[in-house]
């Protein structure tokens, strides 16, 4: 063999040897990147943050409710912040407190008036709200056609459904012979002055655990012989009407239980207040204002009147004052309010089946 050859030999011969240790110390490297991983202790699953403001009195077993719906929750990917209601605070502050904790979404758990509370701390935040119907009527769940009888299906749909922007009412009780400021309160399903307000206000709590809210009708039928009362009404500063009526309800939503559609141009999202004032005289009236109603008739007729509007002024005559609700909790004697939507202000999570 010439030099010629040898040295092509051995140049090859020292190609192969630095090939074989840079593939050697290659796979070497990759090795020690997996033992130094296998060293590190494994990460923690991350979970995404759902808060649930719950309203303890609803339920017989909370700690029940909790751990059914931990449970769901952990095979979704979620981790659940759970808040509870009390008298002092309802659900707003709860709720304010968990969006500043990051909560991704805040569900309520409970009834309407729940619900109502939730909502306030969540307006034009952006942030969207859950709804968990665990309370006696649960109107904004049944008008949003919610599986009411099923608090997993509706806590998927919190999880996973759809986000819709949904019109929220503000009522203002304005003060009478001060400069103070008027109180807001905030409204979902329907705020209501007179008769509804009464029997929402008498309607005994123990009746309504026992009997849900057939104890609203049990509570209505003993005042329905009352008197009316005089109402001045400004339909968004400019209509101005004058009744003498029993009952004012301004509506966000129109269904109530039993499929009664007692708003029906209400929808949840159009950018208007819907309202009926209700103007039966003895017991006679009140047929008539209930065939009317269920018979969804609604022109023309002087014991029931339906009106539509942005704003609504209400001041009653006499010095009087009546009884006020909002989304069936009464809230005291008022004699003058303001209610006025507040377009698209509330982010509602709901089923995929609903536009």
């Amino acid at each position: 063999m010439n030099a010629a050859s040898w040295v092509l030999w051995i140049g090859i011969l020292v190609l192969l040897v630095v090939v074989a240790v840079v593939v050697w110390s290659t796979v070497r490297m990759g090795g020690a990147r997996k033992d130094a991983a296998g060293e590190q202790p494994p990460s923690e699953p991350t979970h995404r943050r759902v808060a649930v403001v719950i309203n303890p009195i609803k339920f017989a077993d909370v700690g029940r409710v909790q751990y059914q719906l931990d449970a769901l929750a952990e095979t979704r990917g979620w981790k659940i912040d759970w808040h509870e209601t009390t008298v002092e605070d309802p659900g707003t502050g709860q709720t304010r407190e968990a969006t500043e904790n990051g909560a991704e979404v805040v569900c309520a758990l409970g009834g309407d008036g729940t619900a109502r509370a939730v909502a306030a701390g969540l307006v034009d935040t952006g942030v969207p709200m859950g709804l968990l119907p665990g309370g006696t009527g649960n109107l904004l769940a049944r008008n949003m056609e919610f599986p009411i009888d099923s608090l997993e299906q509706c806590f998927l749909i919190a999880l996973e459904g759809v986000d819709r922007p949904i019109d929220i009412g503000r009522l203002s009780v304005l003060p009478e012979e001060t400069q103070d400021d008027p109180k807001d309160y905030y409204f979902l399903v329907m705020a209501g002055l007179g008769f509804d307000a009464s029997v929402m206000a008498q309607a005994p709590e123990k009746l309504k655990s026992h009997l849900g809210w057939p104890a609203y009708v049990v509570s209505g039928i003993s005042q329905l012989a009352g008197h009316r009362f005089e109402v001045e009404v400004v339909l968004d500063d400019d209509l101005v009407i004058h009744r003498k009526v029993r009952s004012i309800l301004i509506g966000n939503v129109g269904r109530l239980q039993g499929g009664v559609e007692l708003l029906p141009d209400a929808e949840v999202d159009d950018g208007t207040l819907d309202a009926v004032i209700l103007a039966p005289k003895g017991l006679s009236g009140w047929a008539a204002v209930a065939l009317r109603i269920l018979t969804k008739t609604r022109h023309g007729h002087r014991r029931v009147e339906h009106l539509q509007c942005h704003t609504m002024r209400i001041r009653l005559g006499g010095g009087h004052h009546q009884e006020v609700q909002l989304d069936g909790d009464p809230i005291g004697p008022a004699r003058a309010l303001k209610a006025t939507v507040l377009q698209g202000a509330l982010v509602l999570r709901t089923p995929r089946t609903v536009i």
